[in-house]
């Protein structure tokens, strides 16, 4: 027992353990990457959704982040196993150098990683702020722990040994010869340690400026159908276009969607390159359960989404020339910040303020209200294999999840993912 406890304390189970964490929710969140599905209990549409399809989740929309975590915390997990008394004290040096140089990349991605999260995205992924957690957590404890371990082989010392006729002077200076040839060394310094683990941190750093330097291309998931997509009567129906318009693409999004705000806006400019032969019906696809019941659990972001899409309906219904300007104010910003989602009451508002009051109230009991939202959620279900999440494009049975940087992107995926001809 007290063999066990010298070669693997406390710290040491806590250490690999922690490394064993972080490492399988970094390669669980590759695999979702790779693959495109969605994360348990992170469905479509979602603050975390939005965290993991951000152009933030890789590296110039090359590499997922999350697999260099994993690369980098496999390598701790090696090296972890590697720093106990057992192994050969140049090993073990080199060993906790390794350590100390990948806590400190773990810690600067932490930190850069939440700062995107709050100040840039607006959203957090659980289980991305559990790795961050973890690799700040791994960076205090190798950091503490480093300066306190000594090579054995240097403990081990033999005393240096006393000739019979050797000078009482010479005898006294060998037993502290003696000390000094048994005194144990440190397999790093304090200071040399937080160096080392320094270097780390810059090398997040050098990786925070890839991502902001390096734009990443068009992303998008996308696929197939195989039961008949419900259509749209494109003359009673919203629209972002001429009705006349040769290619009517439905657009299934959710006025609370940060993704389809961003979309939203380029709309306008995609429907004039192609010169009246494109429109986007406009098909509010609620991510709530309330109204929605592909939605299988609802989240506290999309608590507004039901009530917001009845009444964007309700101002078609009473004024439809005043529609496209609700619709632009309920994605339009309020300042130069972050766009934040409009509350119902708010929406409400201004809804009154286009239409009227008397013409809202009655518009919102209209019955083509619930028949229009639930043909849209229709849609929403017949185009929900593979992807759940909005905005979503539909074009026969085609359909995509597109993440276009500007309009010439969105053309692109127009083109190549849906089969439309070029404008």
């Amino acid at each position: 027992m007290n063999r066990v406890h010298r070669f693997w304390p406390w710290w040491r189970w806590a250490l690999t353990g922690s490394i064993a964490l972080a490492l399988a929710l970094s390669i669980y969140l590759s695999w979702h990457y790779v693959t495109g599905g969605a994360v348990i209990g992170c469905s479509g549409g979602e603050p975390c959704d939005q965290v993991l399809r951000s152009r933030w989740s890789s590296v110039g929309g090359v590499f997922p982040v999350s697999g260099l975590a994993a690369g980098a915390y496999l390598a701790m997990l090696v090296a972890s196993l590697s720093i106990g008394p057992a192994t050969a004290a140049p090993i073990r040096r080199l060993a906790w150098r390794a350590l100390l140089v990948l806590v400190g990349t773990a810690a600067g991605s932490a930190v850069w990683f939440t700062a995107v999260q709050q100040w840039i995205i607006g959203s957090f992924c659980p289980y991305c702020m559990a790795t961050h957690l973890i690799g700040l957590l791994l960076a205090v404890l190798v950091v503490w722990r480093a300066p306190l371990q000594f090579d054995d082989d240097s403990a081990e010392a033999v005393p240096v040994d006393v000739a019979p006729h050797t000078a009482p002077s010479a005898a006294k200076a060998a037993p502290a010869a003696a000390v000094s040839a048994a005194r144990p060394r440190r397999v790093i310094g304090v200071l040399p340690a937080i160096g080392i683990a320094a270097v780390g941190m810059a090398s997040a750093g050098i990786m925070a400026v890839c991502q902001v330097v390096f734009t990443p291309a068009a992303a998008w998931r996308d696929g197939e159908s195989p039961a008949t997509v419900t259509a749209i009567d494109p003359r009673a129906a919203p629209l972002a276009g001429s009705p006349d318009a040769p290619y009517i693409v439905e657009l299934l999004f959710d006025y609370q969607c940060p993704h389809c705000q961003q979309m939203h806006f380029m709309l306008e400019e995609v429907i004039r390159r192609y010169q009246g032969k494109l429109a986007f019906a406009l098909c509010p696809a609620p991510l709530c359960n309330q109204c929605n019941p592909y939605v299988p659990q609802s989240s506290n972001a999309f608590n507004d989404s039901c009530e917001l899409a009845k009444i964007a309906l309700a101002v078609w219904v009473a004024k439809r020339d005043a529609f496209a300007e609700f619709d632009r104010w309920m994605f339009s910003l309020d300042s130069g910040e972050r766009w934040r989602p409009r509350n119902a009451e708010a929406a409400r508002t201004k809804a009154v303020e286009l239409v009227g009051q008397a013409k809202f109230a009655a518009a919102r009991t209209a019955p083509w209200i619930e028949r229009y939202l639930q043909t849209s959620v229709r849609i929403y279900g017949d185009t929900i294999q593979g992807s759940g999440a909005v905005p979503k494009l539909v074009f026969g049975s085609r359909w995509v999840v597109p993440q276009p940087r500007n309009p010439a992107d969105l053309v692109m995926i127009l083109r190549d993912r849906l089969a439309l001809p070029p404008p």
